[in-house]
């Protein structure tokens, strides 16, 4: 079961985050940011929220105070945020009747010019009123500043990564254990999402279970196939703790009663696997390049014949979103820094026989070390026996 780990982000946490946020929109050279409901608000205000077809906007101008719009119904919400009550920032809250997109015009100065970054999840129906409440402004993805600020974690993120992470192992744990056989995908993928919430999640966004030829596929869904002995399962599982994201796979072999073993060339794969996921990680330090490391993956796996079924990037960024900048992938130069947060799983996928995919949760962490891996299961392949 889960602790009782502090979960909570001081609220001065979200006024420095903020200032940081309004020093990167003057170094842009932008008018202003308006932020919609999503993963960037929740960075700047811890206001979670629900997209809906009432427009909620922080409205962060260049010059002059920060507004927090939101309909009349959210306003007690709104003002308990830190930033709010930390005096970073003033509810406005708006009527049923009332027209959002020219009350946001008003808050930012409808009489703006130039460039204005909007939040990526904000919905088409809010962009178009936006736009047609300011026509003197032109509109660019809020994610150009918000990268720069959510993709290096601070202490309170590192912190409660690690919590989630901590939890996902023991869910996976605890389900690798047993009992899988003669259980159908779909049963073990609910128990993974009990045990998810049980450890103290939030939210089970995904369990994969993926058996026999089903491994093949990377994001397969778990579905009515029963689990036989003698074959391979792929787990693949993840949520949220107090917003942010867990992610792990591991890969089983399933012995049964009989201790059937597995074939030398899946042995051989798994192994594989294992190798470039430690080179991999091995090469995580600050100032190497995120294509990089993918790079010590994809060597490794095609040098061994396999190039052709590493299908996917090594991996992806993880915070209040569990992909997120930044990507690593081939054509992503992005030198890493200290408390970038991703995954590294690599995986190969034998079409129509089965699939091998390891995955944890690496830190960029300043030298000597370089890194810190956040998940602590075993990479040894397990043989379950039930």
């Amino acid at each position: 079961m889960a602790g009782q780990e502090d979960r909570t982000t001081p609220p001065e946490r979200y006024g420095a985050r903020l200032a940081a946020c309004r020093e990167a929109v003057a170094e842009r050279g932008l008018a202003g940011l308006m932020i919609g409901v999503g993963p960037d608000l929740r960075y700047l205000t811890g206001f979670a929220g629900e997209p809906m077809e009432r427009l909620t906007l922080l409205i962060v101008p260049r010059e002059g105070p920060v507004s927090f719009l939101v309909p009349r119904l959210e306003a007690q919400k709104a003002s308990e945020t830190p930033p709010v009550a930390g005096g970073q920032a003033t509810v406005a809250p708006f009527e049923e009747t009332e027209n959002a997109g020219s009350r946001a015009a008003e808050l930012l100065g409808r009489s703006i010019k130039g460039s204005v970054g909007l939040s990526d999840r904000l919905w088409a129906m809010h962009v178009l009123a936006l736009q047609e409440a300011l026509p003197g402004c032109r509109f660019e993805r809020a994610s150009t500043v918000m990268r720069e600020l959510r993709q290096v974690k601070d202490e309170d993120e590192k912190r409660l990564l690690g919590l989630a992470a901590a939890a996902a192992d023991r869910a996976l744990d605890a389900i690798a254990a047993g009992p899988l056989v003669g259980r159908t995908e779909a049963d073990v993928s609910r128990e993974i999402r009990g045990r998810l919430l049980d450890e103290g999640h939030d939210t089970a966004e995904f369990a994969i279970v993926g058996s026999g030829p089903n491994g093949a596929s990377p994001h397969h869904d778990a579905g009515e196939r029963v689990i036989a002995a003698g074959e391979p399962v792929v787990f693949d599982i993840g949520g949220t703790l107090a917003g942010y994201a867990s992610d792990i796979t591991r890969t089983v072999w399933v012995a049964g009663d009989k201790d059937a073993a597995p074939e030398p060339e899946f042995t051989r794969v798994y192994e594989l696997v294992r190798e470039a996921q430690a080179r991999a990680t091995a090469a995580v330090r600050p100032g190497v390049t995120a294509e990089a490391v993918d790079a010590e993956a994809r060597g490794t796996i095609a040098a061994a014949g396999y190039g052709d079924f590493f299908t996917h990037r090594l991996g992806h960024g993880i915070g209040l979103e569990v992909h997120e900048d930044p990507y690593m992938v081939a054509g992503n130069a992005t030198p890493l820094r200290p408390g970038m947060a991703f995954s590294v799983e690599p995986g190969v996928y034998l079409p129509g026989r089965w699939g091998v995919r390891l995955e944890n949760i690496v830190m960029c962490a300043a030298e000597p070390e370089g890194r810190t891996i956040l998940n602590h299961s075993p990479l040894d392949l397990r043989r379950v026996r039930g």
